[in-house]
């Protein structure tokens, strides 16, 4: 199943999660403060409003405010009532039926009232989402009575599908089984409602990027986009939970990664109320004099980072190679698990970080695995360790580390020279020149990410040896480095060998939100690996690596649905498998990252998947001074205590 993408401007510039969001307008860096203003940069223009299509955080960051679904997460994380007041289980855990909130409002780009929201907006919202060939249809697709019958053509009697409208505030939803998770998948854009006489009426305007594209039922409307420029919102004062927003303006400011240093410029100014950081910029003397009480440090999140190999490269834009040979010598060098394997203990991915992080944050967001160790336990002990144990068992390189964050356990350069000779060997054998040349993409303007380029660089040649594999950074235009990296819809447009692009953020609360964005005829990761759903070719190289192997793996836990601790132990046994094949190397988490703030810490919504969390501005606060390292670990510190109390209700439950 497909999770959402996370552009990695994204990561840089995002001050991280819990604190909410990054910052809010005051009238000068010492005068009083607007805390009722939100004021901070973007990095990349979102595309479209269509909520119930998009699967790019690019999107999803912005729309995620205009429009509510049945469930939502607070400061803590839990799932509480949006727009459903209540709902309840029933046939062994296979129907689910939800009261809606009466008169909540259906209002248009201007705050004028359309209509209300009722249980069949639902019903619209999905099947309009499969109409319009959702990017997250798989959120749900194999869930919902019908849907993939529907999908797929078998059926076009919408009414098979198992939703319906049970009256005008009643809506109900028949699963093909039993899924403890259901409700997390509820917080995503593909089951939200859309009014039917407003889609008809826009007809294929729908969502396009202007205001008045969509109706909005959530705590903001859209007042301006301008591309490369401005995102602006202003709350809705029609929203039925209008108490819970405090920021009631919202502004955005288009900025191109050239200047690290001019986020802390306009923080001090008073432009900003927040800003993220840098430790390595030539101005971080300046915030640490300015700061030194006040840099405060996010908390490492639920999504993943990672590097991704091109297992069949088809575009050549960007390259250096001027053979055709250079270019094949590459694809089976990247087809050879000794050689990716080898780039993978080769990266020394704590350096890596340190270039956006600097060396005291090096390693607080690192990652080694693609699902985070605490996300699910398996023996009462962290998911990691059952993922060691099978790494393990196969006798993997892998073998005998941990994969917990906050370490570089794979940075090994006695491993990495064992596995590139054996790789040489395997290569010279079918024919293949060295050095393998290996294109990663980057943003021309984007310096922090150069220098992360520039560290992968370093060490991989300097580990493997330059007259076994050289690294050629590709300097691009953002829209060019895009087009063949994050936007990149099928394997034929990725252009690059090896990409840090990507990263995903799981939709829902199980493993398989992670693990089946690889399964090679339905993986939506697939495009970033090179390969394209469908495709004959694309299906005969993800066998040469191993990844149906991998999806029968995937397919056997998922089918386990009666014994919960069995199926995360089947999830480490898939994940074991794909971590040993090395077509990724996980690399880091979002947040841990520093940053100046005035965001109250731990007051806007926490999200460990689906929408919501940094980028949705409900229930967040300001506070007219800077945020001290002592008042952000002391809320910390009650944000912790208070999530560790749910846990222990939630389990004794």
């Amino acid at each position: 199943m497909k999770l959402k993408r996370i552009g990695l401007g994204l990561t840089i510039l995002a001050c991280g999660v819990v604190l909410a969001a990054c910052g809010g307008k005051s009238s000068s860096s010492s005068g009083k403060a607007n805390t009722s203003t939100y004021n901070y940069v973007y990095t990349t223009d979102p595309t479209t409003l269509d909520y119930t299509v998009s699967s790019r955080a690019t999107n999803s960051d912005v729309f995620q405010n205009f429009v509510e679904g049945l469930l939502a997460r607070n400061r803590y994380g839990e799932l509480k009532p949006a727009l459903a007041t209540s709902y309840k289980v029933s046939n062994g855990g296979k129907t689910y039926t939800y009261n809606i909130r009466k008169g909540v409002k259906w209002v248009d780009s201007e705050g004028n009232t359309y209509g209300t929201v009722t249980a069949q907006d639902f019903v619209t919202g999905l099947k309009h989402a499969v109409a319009a060939k959702s990017e997250t249809l798989y959120v749900v697709q194999d869930s919902i009575v019908g849907l993939d019958d529907y999908v797929n053509g078998k059926t076009k009697d919408f009414s098979k599908v198992g939703v319906k409208a049970i009256g005008k505030y009643k809506l109900q939803y028949n699963l093909t089984q039993a899924e403890s998770y259901w409700n997390s998948k509820l917080t995503y854009g593909v089951m939200f409602p859309v009014n039917a006489k407003f889609l008809k009426e826009s007809g294929k305007n729908f969502g396009k990027m202007k205001a008045d594209s969509i109706l909005y039922n959530g705590g903001y409307i859209l007042k301006n986009f301008t591309s490369k420029s401005v995102i602006q919102m202003t709350a809705n004062s029609s929203y039925w939970d209008k108490k819970d927003i405090h920021i009631k303006n919202v502004k955005l400011t288009y900025n191109d990664l050239s200047n690290p240093d001019s986020l802390y410029k306009a923080f001090k100014s008073g432009t900003n109320s927040a800003a993220r950081v840098y430790p390595n910029s030539a101005g971080y003397k300046e915030v640490e004099k300015n700061n030194k009480n006040n840099i405060v440090w996010s908390l490492p999140g639920s999504a993943t980072y990672n590097f991704t190999f091109n297992l069949n490269r088809k575009n050549y834009d960007a390259t250096s190679k001027t053979t055709s040979k250079e270019k094949s010598d590459t694809k089976k060098a990247i087809l050879n698990k000794n050689f990716r394997l080898a780039v993978q203990f080769a990266f020394n991915k704590a350096d890596y970080n340190a270039q956006n992080v600097g060396k005291a944050g090096a390693k607080k967001s690192l990652r080694n695995q693609l699902i985070p160790p605490t996300f699910v336990s398996v023996d009462g002990k962290n998911y990691n360790v059952a993922v060691e144990k099978e790494l393990t068992a196969v006798s993997s390189p892998l073998s005998k580390i941990s994969l917990a964050d906050g370490q570089d356990s794979t940075y090994s350069p006695t491993k990495a020279k064992a596995l590139i000779a054996t790789a040489k060997e395997e290569l010279e054998a079918e024919g293949v020149s060295l050095p393998i040349k290996l294109d990663i993409p980057e943003i021309e303007k984007d310096q922090t990410g150069i220098n992360q380029a520039k560290s992968f660089k370093k060490s991989i040649e300097s580990v493997l040896g330059k007259d076994n594999v050289q690294v050629d950074i590709q300097l691009l235009s953002q829209d060019k480095y895009l087009a063949g990296t994050y936007e990149a819809t099928t394997g034929a447009q990725a252009d690059y060998d090896i990409s840090n692009a990507s990263g995903w953020s799981p939709d829902y609360e199980d493993p398989s939100s992670y693990l089946d964005i690889y399964n090679p005829e339905s993986g939506s990761m697939l495009s970033t690996i090179g390969l394209t759903i469908g495709d004959a070719e694309s299906a005969a190289v993800a066998k040469t690596v191993g990844l149906d192997k991998y999806a029968t793996l995937v397919d056997t836990a998922e089918a386990e649905t009666s014994d919960v601790n069995k199926r995360n132990a089947l999830f480490a046994k898939a994940e074991a498998a794909l971590l040993d094949s090395g077509i990724q190397i996980p690399v880091y988490s979002d947040g841990g990252t520093p940053s100046v703030t005035k965001i109250v810490p731990f007051t806007g919504s926490y999200a460990p998947s689906g929408l919501g969390g940094a980028s949705s501005y409900k229930y967040m606060k300001l506070q007219s001074k800077p945020v001290t390292t002592a008042q952000y670990n002391k809320a910390k510190a009650a944000w912790n205590k208070e999530r560790a109390k749910i846990a222990k209700a939630n389990a004794d439950d």
